[in-house]
């Protein structure tokens, strides 16, 4: 990015590469829906992700807290003899950016400059390269750009390939998730978008695998950061994390990864339904249909759970704004019901189902089905009785 050319006259590299941002945040901007043909394959432009990333990562190198980064180097070279040659015996001596010439002996300690400071700082990184706040905040807006590119890259489906395989680029987005409480929230945002949109074709078995790894980010790691998005107070963020969940259990390969965390997977959706926000229930609802299209251990769990399954009965009831949203519910009371140990369970509901399906035309057939699995099939727990007049059910 450092080599763009045509660029506007300014200050050097740095106007370069704003110039650089505000070119591909245009050129990468793209509609979920749009059909527009000239969008930005990742794959005709080698190094352009790596580059953007650069942006990302120059910026967390100094935001990161210290005692994150890496320690400093003890040099142990000449600490037996008086000059080390590593100035550490001038580490105690007060440091004075003003130098008071040697034969004014008139001057105050008022009128010298007052930036005084231990010799120390010398050793110290961010007093050798110091960043003060407005480059700060002008590397924050950088990387908040360059995030926001990269997430317009990810609602291409000719750039998820690349993107899913990119292992820098999935640690740079699972950290990002990681740091919620002290990252930029844009940033955040911007990255679990991007995280959503590559989904349904991600296998976090990348994290163990040979590509190269800078953040060294493990699956349990990932699913954690994604728990940690879960369970965050920002809307935004929760439903975003929802959803992410239920794209990620489709592939079979992410399974293993997610099931410890279906206790607290299970138990946070299930929170989401009470939410008023109809976006929240929409996301929740989209999660536990997928978990229980493919766990069995989450459907027995989830029928067990009398609240459960009213707060599901009343976004039909409601209904939901999003008739797919009501479809998706009726479904899952539907799967619910196809496991022989819920039956009993679900019966307590049987009025509830017979009164949707004769108010609600749009989910009559799928609660026809329902009622037929409860009260038309014997359950596995009822045994058969021996009266006078034959065998009774």
């Amino acid at each position: 990015m450092s080599h763009v050319r045509s660029a506007p006259a300014g200050n050097g590299l740095k106007s370069e590469i704003l110039w650089a941002l505000n070119a591909l945040t245009v050129l990468s901007f793209k509609e979920k829906d749009d059909l527009r043909r000239d969008t930005t394959p990742l794959a005709k432009v080698p190094g352009l992700l790596d580059a953007l990333l650069q942006v990302i990562d120059d910026w967390r190198d100094i935001a990161m807290p210290k005692d994150h980064t890496k320690p400093p180097r003890v040099r142990t070279l000449g600490v037996n003899t008086t000059l080390s040659g590593f100035g550490h015996e001038n580490v105690e001596k007060v440091y004075s950016d003003t130098i008071i010439p040697s034969d004014d002996q008139t001057k105050t300690a008022d009128s010298t400059v007052t930036k005084k400071r231990s010799a120390g700082f010398l050793f110290d990184e961010e007093g050798l390269f110091n960043v003060d706040d407005e480059g700060r905040t002008e590397k924050q807006q950088c990387a908040v750009a360059a995030s926001n590119i990269i997430r317009n890259f990810s609602f291409m489906p000719e750039n998820e390939t690349v993107m899913v395989q990119h292992r820098h680029c999935l640690e740079t987005v699972f950290q990002c998730l990681e740091d919620q409480n002290t990252e930029d929230d844009e940033l955040i945002t911007n990255m679990l978008e991007t995280l959503v949109n590559l989904a349904p074709v991600l296998d976090l078995r990348i994290f163990s695998s040979s590509k190269p790894s800078f953040i060294k980010i493990t699956e349990k790691r990932a699913v954690q950061a994604i728990m940690g998005m879960l369970a965050s107070s920002i809307r935004v963020w929760h439903c975003a994390a929802a959803e992410l969940i239920g794209r990620l259990i489709i592939n079979p390969d992410n399974e293993p990864f997610l099931l410890p965390a279906i206790p607290q997977i299970y138990k946070r959706l299930v929170d989401l339904l009470s939410v008023p926000a109809v976006d929240a229930q929409a996301a929740s609802i989209s999660a536990l249909y997928n978990v229980a299209e493919v766990n069995m251990d989450f459907r027995l769990k989830l029928a067990s759970e009398r609240w459960a399954v009213d707060r599901l009965l009343k976004v039909v009831k409601t209904p939901h704004p999003v008739p797919e949203v009501c479809r998706k519910a009726s479904m899952i009371v539907e799967s619910l019901v196809s496991e022989p140990q819920n039956r009993m369970h679900l019966l307590v509901h049987e009025n509830t189902f017979a009164e949707i399906l004769t108010s609600e035309g749009k989910y009559s057939d799928t609660f026809a089905r329902i009622l037929y699995e409860l009260t038309a099939r014997p359950s596995n727990k009822v045994t058969s009785g021996q009266a006078i007049w034959g065998n009774i059910n």
